[in-house]
C-alpha cells in the first residue's frame, strides 16, 4: 500500500471507532443530574451492560486493531527477553492484559476499593513487559 492509502485506512479506522464510542456514550443512561455510569445501558438485558463495561471491551478492541495495523505495516521477528522465550507485540500484549487481570484480582482482596492505583501498577507493568519482555 502506499503511504496515501495507509493515511486513509488510518483516518476510516479512528472515524469508526470515534463514532462506536460516541454511541456508547449517547447510550449511556442519564437523568437531570448527569450520567449514570453503573446504570445498565439494555434495560431488562441479559447482561449488565454498563458503560465501564463496554468501554472496557472498547479498549480491548482497539489494541486488537492497533496491534493487527502494526504488524502488517511494521513486520516484526519475534525477540527473547528476559523470560527467555520468543514473544512479538501480539505475545506482549496478552502478556500484559492476563498480568494486569491478575495485578487487579490481587488488588481487589488485599486492599477492595477503587481499582486507580492497580491502574498505574498495571501500566507501569505494561510498559515493563513490552521493554524487557
Amino acid at each position: 500500500m502506499t503511504a496515501t492509502n495507509w493515511t486513509r485506512l488510518y483516518v476510516i479506522i479512528v472515524a469508526v471507532m470515534a463514532a462506536f464510542l460516541a454511541f456508547l456514550l449517547w447510550a449511556t443512561p442519564r437523568d437531570e443530574t448527569g450520567f449514570l455510569w453503573t446504570d445498565p445501558m439494555i434495560k431488562g438485558g441479559w447482561m449488565a451492560w454498563t458503560f465501564p463495561v463496554a468501554l472496557f471491551f472498547y479498549i480491548i478492541a482497539s489494541l486488537l486493531i492497533l496491534m493487527t495495523l502494526l504488524a502488517i505495516r511494521y513486520p516484526e521477528t519475534p525477540r527473547r527477553g528476559v523470560l527467555r522465550i520468543e514473544t512479538t507485540r501480539g505475545d506482549r500484549l496478552f502478556i500484559t492484559l492476563l498480568g494486569s487481570a491478575f495485578i487487579n484480582l490481587g488488588w481487589l482482596y488485599f486492599f477492595g476499593g477503587p481499582l486507580t492505583w492497580a491502574l498505574i501498577l498495571c501500566l507501569f507493568y505494561a510498559a515493563a513487559v513490552f521493554r524487557w519482555v
